[in-house]
This record gives C-alpha cells, structure tokens and sequence, in this order.
C-alpha cells in the first residue's frame, strides 16, 4: 500500500523525478523514475529500493539509459553488512546500511527513517553504499543529518562537499534540497 508519493523537479540540471513509498508485509519499497539531464546527456532511470522492517537496504534495481549506454544495475546487501553491484563485492562500502543512488533525492529518507534524528541532538553519521552517477560504480558517501525542529535537517555530504538545510515531510521525503532538487507534488 502507497504510503506517500512525491514529484521533485531537479534545479541545477533539467529534469524530474517521481517515487512513491510502499509499506510491504516485510519492509518498505520505495519506487520511483528519473528523468533529467547529466553532465549535457540525457538520462532516463527507473528505480526500487527494497529494505527490511527497520529500513535496512537489502537490495536496489536501477534501469534505463544514459544517452545511447543502457543502464541495469542490480545492488544487493547482505544482512552482515556486506554490498555486490550485479554480483560483484563492493569493500568500499562494507558496514553500510543504506544505499543513496546519486541522482535521486528519494533515498534520503531511508536514513531519516531508519535514524530518526532526535530534535536538537548531535549530527548523526549515517555513511551510505553511494551509487555514483554517471560513472555507475559503488563508493561511500560520509554524510550526517542532525534535526532542527519537524521539517528541517542540517545535512553534509562528503561526496561533492554539500552542507545545507534539507527540508522534510511527514513521510521523510526531501520537499527542498537547496540548489538541487525541489518537491512540486506530494501526498
């Protein structure tokens, strides 16, 4: 059953976005498609992100195309904390409980989820099984989220160094990703 659905347009860069969280009998499954503009390429992506009753990632399915380069990508996490990407080990990545796939801002809530900062504590670390794109290889992203009051996270990134306010609905999904991504739908 839907639990929330959301459609974000992409700002530095043209494109779209659109997911909907699922409550599984099990777990959660977010699902979504990207449709947006890379480095002056298009690219097209369909996405699912499976993870167990406590939003632990156990697998994510990535599909579609970067201008003519198809696109399959099957990432799987095993419960002991160890990471494949269409069958190969990632050690980068070992001890990493969720994935983030780089061009979309869904996966930030399977952190948030999974965490729940506490209002007015500490950043909390939350280092993540990053699927780079365009490059499609697995690398790990230091990131930290620490809660400002019901709707806005402080959030870093090691990645591409991003340091911002992130605000947040009721579901966990990012509404305003400050210079990248914008909600312009939800429920």
């Amino acid at each position: 059953m839907t639990e929330a659905a959301i459609l974000w347009r992409r700002l530095d860069a043209g494109g779209h976005d659109a997911c909907r969280l699922v409550r599984e009998e099990d777990g959660w499954r977010l699902v979504g498609a990207a449709a947006f503009v890379e480095e002056g390429v298009g690219s097209a992506a369909s996405y699912e992100v499976i993870c167990d009753d406590q939003w632990r990632t156990r697998s994510a399915h990535v599909r579609g195309w970067r201008g003519d380069t198809a696109i399959d990508i099957t990432i799987e996490a095993s419960p002991s904390g160890a990471w494949t990407l269409n069958g190969v080990p990632q050690p980068l990545v070992t001890g990493c409980v969720d994935v983030d796939l780089a061009f979309t801002p869904a996966t930030n809530l399977l952190a948030l989820r999974r965490l729940a900062p506490p209002l007015g504590g500490p950043a909390v670390p939350a280092p993540a099984a990053y699927l780079v794109f365009p490059d499609l290889k697995m690398d790990r992203l230091q990131q930290t989220y620490r809660r400002l009051d019901h709707a806005r996270y402080a959030y870093t990134a090691s990645v591409y160094a991003y340091d911002d306010i992130l605000e947040v609905s009721e579901a966990g999904f990012v509404l305003d990703y400050p210079g990248l991504w914008t909600a312009v739908w939800q429920r």
